[in-house]
């Protein structure tokens, strides 16, 4: 039995796995916390009381199974900065992935290091970690001065897990602090940002053993005693493990909080020209390509309160009811809701519906929402270049439940969409299995691909509609 925990923005997810079968899950949600305009925190107390949460749930629905387990992975919310001090107290709130104040400190970065982009594979964008520590040095000298240790979000969870400081290789290719090509920390991009290999955690591959729970947890959770922790992964990492993305030229799109599309690839490929990602994978020897819009499924939901619907399903449900001429007049959203990375790289971008008159009502605003996000999507799936390096995508993350978005987005991107079983455990079912993997489980053996529950292919004269208003999408 393995366990997987998934570290998210809005919710700590668990899940026992056994072998191929998803026993259980349990969730605890989780909110952010925005104090001024571009910030975006939440305090790392809320992570650890979400992490007891789930686990005091598992350990009282599924005793046998909790008491079986032999090894756990983690997965998280990637380029969080949470700083602990020499005494392993937390000196702030972490810094997130969607927060947007460290633009300066990027073009810092920039000057400083001139070959940054080689040594990471990235452009310098303020969702990255170390421009956030650049950020905290010229703003919070007193916090950066204490700080004897940097970890990541699901990091800083298996420090509470099993007191060692570890990180994978997928969670720190986000800190722009790794040199991706050799899998190591960069003491150069560590001297831009006046810290050193000592304030970081140590490397290990996602599907190596990282640590041990520690006893007193796992009595308390009703364990064993000889609990490994494994690596873990990123978020999209993990989640591409969990849908057996792990071979070159796989890849799924992500209907998370933010809106991804990962591409596996065995070889070292950045492309940071286009706001690409490139980023080690959580297995060894392989990396992959990823384009990264920083609101999708939370696009909707923002809209669906703004809107006055009951929930997302009543929004989406209502949004792709519209007949062709009406989506067809319908306004334009532009999902920028906090800024956006590919392919803009501008975290003071603005959404907007754009195009209202009279005669549009709330389902025409509603549609223009979920297309607004599908055309995000969009402009990243172009961004890896004229040539699509696949023409099916696997689908996870919460709005993979719905029908209707993945035929949109099937036509937005002409590409066929593929729902597989466990598409919304996302990053938990491939943080077990990077837990299974250490424990030793082999790749041909853990790394499949779920069963396919539905698939959506592209519609021709759709996706000619969606081409032409895209074209609109992106004059303005």
């Amino acid at each position: 039995m393995h366990l997987g925990l998934d570290l998210g923005t809005s919710e700590l997810k668990a899940l026992l796995l056994d072998g191929g079968h998803v026993v259980a899950t349990a969730g605890a949600a989780l909110t952010v916390q925005r104090p001024q305009p571009l910030w975006s925190e939440q305090d790392p107390a809320a992570w650890w009381s979400a992490c007891e949460q789930v686990m005091k749930q598992l350990q009282s629905e599924q005793p046998s199974a909790m008491a079986a387990v032999t090894a756990i992975g983690l997965s998280g919310q990637m380029h969080g900065a949470v700083l602990i001090d020499a005494a392993a107290e937390v000196l702030r709130p972490a810094i997130l992935w969607n927060d947007g104040r460290s633009e300066a400190q990027c073009e810092v970065l920039r000057q400083r290091v001139p070959t940054l982009s080689e040594i990471t594979g990235n452009l310098a964008m303020p969702g990255f970690t170390a421009p956030k520590l650049l950020w905290v040095q010229a703003h919070e000298p007193h916090v950066f001065e204490r700080t004897a240790r940097v970890l990541l979000p699901k990091d800083w969870l298996r420090w509470r897990l099993s007191g060692e400081a570890v990180s994978d290789m997928s969670d720190a290719s986000g800190t722009l602090w790794l040199d991706v090509a050799k899998r190591r920390w960069s003491s150069t991009m560590l001297e831009a940002t006046g810290l050193s290999e000592a304030q970081m955690p140590r490397l290990v591959e996602g599907s190596a053993v990282s640590a041990q729970l520690k006893p007193e947890l796992a009595r308390q959770w009703g364990m064993k005693t000889s609990v490994k922790i494994a690596g873990g992964g990123g978020d999209n990492a993990a989640s591409a493990v969990g849908m057996g993305c792990v071979a070159a030229g796989q890849g799924f799109v992500s209907l998370g909080t933010s809106g991804v599309i990962f591409v596996a690839g065995d070889r070292y490929a950045p492309n940071p020209q286009r706001a690409l990602h490139a980023f080690c994978h959580a297995l060894p020897a392989r990396w992959h390509q990823m384009s990264v819009m920083l609101a999708a499924a939370s696009a909707i939901t923002w809209a669906t309160r703004a809107l006055g619907f009951k929930d997302e399903g009543e929004m989406l449900q209502d949004a792709l009811s519209l007949s062709a001429p009406a989506r067809e007049a319908a306004p334009l959203f532009f999902p920028y809701l906090g800024g956006e990375r590919t392919p803009h790289n501008n975290p003071n971008l603005k959404a907007a519906w754009q195009g209202m008159s009279h005669a549009h009502d709330r389902s025409a605003l509603a549609y223009a929402a979920v297309e607004g996000v599908s055309f995000g999507l969009l402009d990243g799936w172009q961004s890896f270049g004229q040539t699509a390096p696949t023409h099916t995508l696997s689908a996870v993350g919460g709005g993979a439940r719905s029908d209707g978005w993945l035929q949109l987005l099937a036509d937005t991107l002409n590409a066929n969409i593929l729902r597989h079983e466990g598409a919304t455990h996302g990053g938990a079912l491939g943080a077990a299995r990077l837990g299974w993997l250490a424990d030793g489980g082999s790749e041909s053996e853990v790394c499949t691909q779920p069963p396919v529950s539905k698939a959506f292919e592209p519609r021709a004269a759709e996706h000619s509609l969606l081409a032409t208003r895209h074209e609109r999408f992106l004059g303005q």
